[in-house]
């Protein structure tokens, strides 16, 4: 893995990237424009097995021409790892073993928590929220990330 630090010095050339909010049942997804100004839900995948998780982020990379992942890093609220953080690396490593992009873990600090904010704000009503919380949460990691390498 990369930091996005190394990722915007080799990356310089706009992309699109995905963002993943790697949940124990189901996996946020979302996308970037090719100037890496805005994030866009994108869907939710349920967590099965590693082999349909990586089928179905191989078509979306192939459909999107995606050249990076970037993956919340679950920290707990004063820094550290704990153990949601050691499964995402554990998952980060076995997703980067199977498709041969850069992948970046990005603080995820409450982004379920903003993007459940965020969707309460534009008056979608509670069921909906839940729904799409995984991909929107995903779309807050995100946009983060792609502030950051714009700056």
């Amino acid at each position: 893995m990369v930091t996005l630090e190394e990722f915007k010095k080799k990356y310089s050339d706009k992309c699109r990237l995905i963002g993943l909010d790697l949940g124990s049942k189901r996996i946020g997804v979302s996308i970037c424009d090719e100037k890496q100004l805005i994030a866009t839900p994108l869907k939710t995948i349920n967590r099965n097995t590693l082999n349909e998780l990586i089928s179905e982020l191989k078509l979306i990379i192939h459909e999107n021409d995606i050249k990076g992942i970037i993956i919340g890093n679950p920290l707990n609220m004063d820094g550290s790892s704990g153990r949601s953080t050691q499964s995402v690396k554990d998952t980060s490593q076995k997703i980067e073993e199977k498709i041969n992009i850069p992948i970046c873990l990005w603080d995820e600090r409450l982004s379920t928590v903003g993007a459940f904010n965020l969707s309460s704000q534009l008056d979608v009503n509670v069921s909906k929220r839940e729904k799409k919380i995984d991909e929107n949460a995903a779309a807050f990691i995100l946009q983060g990330a792609i502030d950051f390498l714009n700056n």
